[in-house]
């Protein structure tokens, strides 16, 4: 059993290392993962030999507290939010005590030194005792509002897992004492009129020292605590966009319930502008929907009935009624967010470095201020030096900056991921990602739509093309082939009405034989046309040619002539070359795995410079090709669709599902692209760089500080240089390093993906493209050829870029191709074609030009 504990009075480094290694003491635990940044351990467990007040207790031995982790709704998912500002406002008001008392004991304290003037009361040895007790009295406030340091720095010391705030206790306590010690000593010099004694007590009470360690240390936290709130802003904005209610009907009748309620199987009401409460499948209406938030998609998507609707995503038009699929904590959002948590609690592979170190390093620094307090008195120098030195050495090396080096970057990397889409189930993928040298791509849906689609018309001389695909998709129709389907999709996308047809039949191995208005029409492939005696002159070489393109060409013939033929193929995405161009120059090499004929797969490799293919290839059989490639030392990260690629993501040492995540990519993947764009993949490794960058960077400044600060601290430089540190600087200088450690992380919340719009010029798989045999294209475009670009705002489906295309070409002269994903046009004009004449086209299909060049 895997569960999950909050745990209380951890602060640094050295507290999540100790509590980790009592759990994991405890008999029945497999393994133990505690997390500084926010207070919680998961623990797995066999349930059979220990139990969850069993983990708790031996928590509760080692100084801290726990209890069992309460899952919240994701409406309630603010908490935690309100909790980080509760304890905001709390650090706030202690630093505010803290100097308000500590800027009087300064100035009493330190102010004659500056020529200041002070009360006559606290002048000269006669008011020694006022001049002290005054210092004492001021200081008491700020150890009272400061004493969780103490509560939890000597109780982690007295269980023998001292920490953080066992260093500030036992530095600043030792400064009070010292100085309560002194005002004795000068009482006892005032009674026995020893004056020299007075003086020397009197500069050396070191109350001030212990109230300034306090508030700066405070001061310290409290930037830190605000730095660390913003780790998780991707979280919070997602829960934010979750609704409260939800508009359902019952019994014939509209209600509005807490989104809580509404259950499985409900009819759930969404008008315009509203966000989506739970999952579900679109019943009755349509619209498009914002989906930015959960997809990084800035495009909203249209949806029909049938379509699958995802919880907190926007209505931006439309009204629409769904049925409720996933409700509470099985919504997409609610995986979302427990995925992204999971991995900013998981532990990479290099935070070992750190918790090992920081598991001894408080020991050793008490340690080490102790040898270095008698070494000072051996050594012949006074106690007030001594201590000054040993405090100096525990203030200064908390190991804060240690034990946040890797946490915060973790947290905000795994944040930004979710933000652009790209969910990281551990932290473990995350930093393994950085040193992939091999990604291994599926075709089908990776590389490619993974759906048939027409690419090419070549028809015959006297034929409109119009008339070939309305008469090709009324034959196909009947028919349940996908690459039929990719027909009737073209002739609706056109517009086109289909005619009746009498008298189907398929033909085995050959194609489809129908009657329309009485004529005999045929489909199919060349073999087809040959043994119904249909002349294909000219029709032969063109098909040929794209079948070498990796497309399928199928022949249309009507009473015994030629229609034309229309080219299918599972084009590629308009991303997908920039992707694989974008893993090369970051040094990887590019492997596609197909189980698609060699032909198709050799075209592909050729126009987007795909390093290796392996064609051919069985489901099962991919999971055995990677675990060759990570034979010859690669490092591999395999990219497919979830599902029948799910032995292959999970035998790769990093796997990444593309698509909206399906349960079993969810459960194979490593890492989980809402969207299906390949350049997601791209920036997943990208981050992962970033992020380990930031991690090295981190961890190297904490040590450096460290290695430093320590030996100048205890005082090693004084002999030489002259160089000691006091502890007022020390303990400033300990609240830096922490601050700069989280700022650092927070840099990452800068990173920019590569993805954006990319025309995919070079694709073996071009837009529907139409063509007459017998025609020559002049490639000379002549004197008034031109090339023109339009950008165009409105399109958001493939109907629409079909129908702008369709209106362009209608222009005399005027060859179109239209771009849905790059929002833009490729134009080339032949003849006399104004900018307006092409503008208007635009405009009167309904859509907006922004820009013509």
């Amino acid at each position: 059993m895997k569960q999950k504990f909050d745990v209380t009075g951890m602060t640094c480094s050295a507290c999540s290392a100790h509590v980790e290694k009592a759990v994991s003491k405890v008999e029945g635990v497999r393994a133990v993962t505690v997390n500084l940044l926010s207070n919680n351990m998961a623990v797995e467990y066999d349930e059979a030999a220990v139990d969850a007040p069993q983990i708790i207790h031996a928590v509760e031995d080692a100084g801290y507290g726990a209890s069992v982790h309460s899952a919240q709704p994701v409406r309630q998912a603010q908490k935690p939010v309100d909790h980080v500002q509760e304890e905001i406002s709390n650090m706030k008001f202690r630093l505010v005590v803290s100097f308000l008392f500590m800027i009087p004991l300064m100035y009493v304290s330190m102010g004659h030194m500056a020529g200041l003037p002070l009360p006559h009361w606290l002048h000269g040895n006669a008011n020694a005792v006022s001049f002290a007790f005054t210092q004492f009295l001021l200081a008491l406030p700020i150890l009272y509002v400061n004493r969780k340091y103490y509560k939890v720095g000597f109780k982690t010391l007295f269980k023998g897992s001292p920490n953080m705030d066992s260093l500030i206790a036992i530095g600043s306590t030792a400064a009070m004492v010292y100085g309560i010690i002194a005002i004795y000593m000068i009482g006892y010099g005032l009674g026995h009129g020893d004056s020299e004694m007075v003086s020397r007590y009197s500069m050396d009470l070191y109350f001030e020292s212990a109230a300034m360690i306090l508030a700066l240390i405070t001061l310290g936290k409290y930037l830190e605590t605000r730095s660390k709130g913003k780790t998780s802003e991707a979280i919070t904005k997602l829960m934010d966009l979750a609704p409260k209610t939800a508009l359902v009907e019952r019994g014939g009748t509209e209600i509005e319930i807490p989104v809580e309620e509404v259950a499985v199987g409900d009819m759930v009401i969404v008008k315009p502008g509203q966000s989506i409460p739970v999952d579900g499948e679109i019943a009755e209406g349509s619209s498009a929907v914002d989906e930015s938030a959960l997809t990084g998609e800035s495009i909203p998507v249209e949806k029909h009935p049938g379509d699958r609707v995802i919880a907190a995503t926007i209505n931006k038009s439309g009204w629409f009624k769904f049925q409720a699929t996933k409700v509470g904590g099985d919504t997409t959002l609610a995986q979302i967010i427990a995925l992204v948590e999971d991995a900013a609690n998981s532990k990479a592979p290099i935070a070992k470095l750190a918790d090992k170190v920081s598991g001894i390093f408080v020991p050793v620094v008490i340690g080490i201020a102790v040898l270095a307090a008698v070494a000072w008195l051996v050594a012949g120098y006074s106690v007030e030096f001594a201590l000054s030195t040993g405090i100096a050495v525990l203030v200064i090396s908390c190991p804060c900056a240690l034990g946040l080096a890797t946490p915060v970057a973790i947290m905000v990397g795994t944040g930004k991921g979710a933000e652009n889409g790209i969910l990281i189930k551990s932290a473990e993928a995350l930093e393994t990602a950085h040193t992939i040298n091999t990604v291994v791509l599926d075709k089908t849906g990776t590389i490619t739509e993974g759906k048939p689609r027409v690419t090419d018309l070549v028809t015959a001389p006297g034929v409109e093309e119009d008339l070939l695909i309305s008469a090709a998709a009324s034959i196909e129709k009947p028919s349940e082939h996908p690459l039929a389907e990719a027909i009737v999709e073209e002739a609706s996308a056109r517009g086109l009405l289909l005619r009746g047809v009498t008298g189907f039949s398929a033909v085995a191995g050959q194609g489809i034989e129908a009657r329309i208005d009485g004529k005999r029409f045929l489909a199919g492939n060349l073999k087809m046309m040959r043994e119904n005696g249909v002349p294909t002159d000219g029709f032969e070489q063109k098909g040929e040619t794209l079948s070498e393109q990796g497309k399928t060409p199928l022949y249309f013939a009507a009473e015994g002539r030629m229609l034309g033929l229309v080219a299918v193929a599972d084009t590629v995405k308009p991303t997908s070359r920039a992707a694989i161009d974008a893993f090369k120059s970051m040094g990887i090499d590019v492997v596609m795995l197909t189980g698609d004929n060699r032909r198709t797969a050799e075209a592909i490799r050729r126009q987007l410079g795909i390093d290796r293919v392996v064609a051919e290839v069985l489901p099962q059989d991919k999971e055995r090709e990677v675990s060759a490639i990570q034979q010859t030392g690669k490092k591999v990260a395999m990219v497919g669709d979830g599902i029948n690629d799910a032995p292959a993501l999970t035998r790769a040492d990093v796997g990444i599902a593309i698509g909206a995540g399906t349960d079993v990519a969810i459960e194979s993947a490593d890492v989980v692209l809402m969207k299906s764009d390949l350049l997601d993949a791209v920036t997943a490794i990208e981050l992962s760089r970033a992020v380990i960058r930031n991690i090295k960077q981190n961890l190297f400044w904490a040590f450096f500080y460290n290695t430093i600060g320590i030996p100048l601290a205890a005082g090693i430089f004084f002999p030489l240089f002259g160089l000691r540190l006091n502890p007022m600087f020390g303990a400033a200088a300990m609240s830096l390093s922490s601050v700069c450690v989280v700022s650092n992380a927070l840099r990452l919340k800068l990173f920019q993906p590569r993805r954006k719009a990319v025309a995919d010029t070079s694709a073996p798989i071009p837009a529907t493209t139409p063509e007459r045999v017998g025609e020559t294209k002049s490639e000379n475009k002549g004197e008034n050829g031109m090339e023109k670009k339009m950008m165009i705002e409105g399109m958001s489906c493939g109907h629409c870029s079909a129908r702008v295309e369709k209106a362009l070409n209608a222009l005399e002269g005027v060859s179109a191709k239209v771009d849905l994903e790059a929002k833009c046009a490729a134009i080339s004009t032949q003849g006399k074609v104004s900018d307006e004449q092409l503008k208007a086209a635009v405009v009167d299909a309904g859509y907006e030009v922004v820009s013509l060049s």
